[in-house]
């Protein structure tokens, strides 16, 4: 299978903690996103995809995450253009991942990319 290369969000060379993230500079960004819990075995929380801005803002405060986020959470997110890529994109993140918060996914082929967290 060939790997797309994407471009995953960083800060400074550290992955943006869900918290404190300032998602003003991505308002007009779609992507596809993972979020994590930064505890002794790591787990990704939620994978999805959508505009970043408005993704991310609503898991800030969301009671699903309340019990991960004495871990810390942490987010990275990657733009891509096309609505078919996300969908095979967060299809091949999820199987590969199993989020915790496994919402439904899309049913596309997977899409495989670089991961961020290796």
């Amino acid at each position: 299978m060939l790997m797309r290369q994407i471009s995953w969000i960083k800060s400074n060379d550290s992955w943006w903690s869900l918290a404190t993230v300032d998602l003003t500079s991505w308002t007009k960004i779609a992507g596809v996103y993972v979020i994590w819990h930064g505890g002794t075995n790591s787990k990704v929380v939620k994978v999805g995809q959508g505009n970043i801005e408005h993704e991310l803002k609503q898991y800030k405060g969301d009671r699903k995450f309340q019990a991960y986020r004495c871990y810390g959470l942490y987010v990275t997110w990657a733009s891509v253009a096309s609505q078919a890529d996300r969908d095979g994109i967060q299809r091949y993140l999820a199987d590969l991942y199993r989020p915790l918060l496994n919402d439904q996914h899309p049913t596309a082929m997977p899409i495989a990319v670089n991961l961020p967290l290796d």
